[in-house]
């Protein structure tokens, strides 16, 4: 029997709002295509879509702390945690750059310049993106041309710091006591707001970490880092609400609203739209969390909402992008750049990626984990 096995309650509702965030994520995603393809400045719908990955980041924090903080005294290794982490997560790492891949070869290899990439680097940052090493902007095996740290499938930069937060954790974090991390958080937090409300990356938000260009790898960092370690401390002094109804629901238009902010205007004195970030982030997130981790689901449709979406939350997000990468050439190329025009071809796009997105978590995902789950006697996680 596995001796980290325990009987804590799991919390299908964190599950389900992951699942929401994720598919909030690929709707973000359509109308980023617009701004992208038409050379727009800003979004024109669905505006604040990025701050799911800061969502993400907190739900991690959370759920990490409260899954391992009391095993380390019972006998948790360092590499029994990275282990079990990395079957969590690489598996879907890795589908995630083949599919990327594919897709790229579906293209020509064709570059957003019109050039063609060579395959041998192709290859290379395949081999490189599995390996999570990112490629630098400008680098022969940043295959597409506009800088992104895994240009086959982009959202993976979130994942890099994703690792880099389960390491910092292990190291560091979980030996903390309460209040050092309350400390370490209040930091984290200054310094992230500090980000945002200066808009040091001069992008007009913290849309940041996707490239190692400039500012970007201090920004994802700090994007990773407060909600993080905030979602840890949570998990710490964490003491349920009473009779919380609907808390699912409540969560969901609540999410479903912050996204849908359109960008406020305004960087002086300071960015409006870092007030609008940090607070999200230092203070709506929390609480959503804290709602969403004091409800229960009290009925079947409930239930099975919420298991759906937590099972193809992840396998979504890593593999819905190169479907967007063949939806903005498209875009490109039909000189086609709103919703209105488009809606039939979006809509396609955002069923594709949720019915691939299922048969990864059928046909691959979850045979992969059972399996290395047994060769390596390891509890899923």
């Amino acid at each position: 029997m596995n001796k980290f096995t325990d009987s804590k309650p799991h919390y299908d509702l964190l599950d389900g709002l992951r699942g929401v965030a994720a598919l909030l994520v690929v709707w973000y995603h359509v109308f980023e295509g617009y701004q992208f393809a038409g050379g727009k400045a800003i979004i024109d719908f669905a505006n604040h879509g990025y701050l799911a990955v800061d969502f993400f980041f907190i739900l991690s924090g959370f759920v990490i702390g409260y899954a391992y903080d009391s095993r380390w005294s019972t006998g948790l290794t360092i590499g029994s945690f990275f282990k079990r982490r990395l079957i969590r997560l690489h598996p879907m790492v890795i589908m995630g750059v083949i599919i990327g891949a594919v897709g790229f070869a579906t293209e020509g290899f064709t570059r957003w310049d019109g050039s063609v990439t060579p395959t041998s680097m192709v290859l290379l940052c395949m081999l490189t993106s599995m390996f999570m090493l990112p490629c630098l902007p400008g680098s022969c095996h940043e295959v597409r041309g506009n800088g992104e740290m895994f240009p086959l499938n982009g959202p993976t930069w979130s994942l890099f710091f994703e690792y880099l937060g389960n390491i910092i954790y292990a190291l560091f974090l979980r030996r903390l006591s309460t209040s050092m991390l309350k400390v370490m958080t209040a930091i984290f937090g200054i310094s992230l707001a500090a980000f945002a409300i200066t808009d040091a990356a001069e992008y007009g938000c913290i849309g940041v970490g996707w490239t190692l260009d400039g500012v970007n790898f201090v920004g994802g960092l700090l994007r990773m880092l407060f909600p993080f370690t905030l979602g840890a401390l949570i998990s710490r002094i964490f003491k349920p609400l009473s009779r919380v109804k609907g808390a699912f629901w409540i969560c969901t238009i609540a999410l479903v609203i912050i996204f849908h902010v359109p960008y406020i205007a305004g960087t002086s004195p300071v960015s409006l739209n870092g007030v609008f970030e940090t607070v999200c982030i230092a203070l709506v997130f929390p609480a959503l969390l804290w709602i969403g981790a004091s409800g229960k689901t009290t009925d079947a449709f409930s239930q099975r909402v919420c298991s759906f979406l937590g099972r193809i939350s992840f396998p979504l997000y890593l593999v819905h992008y190169p479907i967007m990468y063949s939806f903005y050439k498209w875009l490109i190329r039909t000189q086609q750049y709103s919703f209105a025009e488009t809606w039939p071809v979006a809509l396609c796009a955002m069923a594709a990626s949720i019915v691939l997105a299922y048969l990864c978590l059928v046909l691959y995902e979850t045979p992969v984990r059972n399996f290395l789950t047994r060769k390596f006697n390891s509890k899923k996680v």
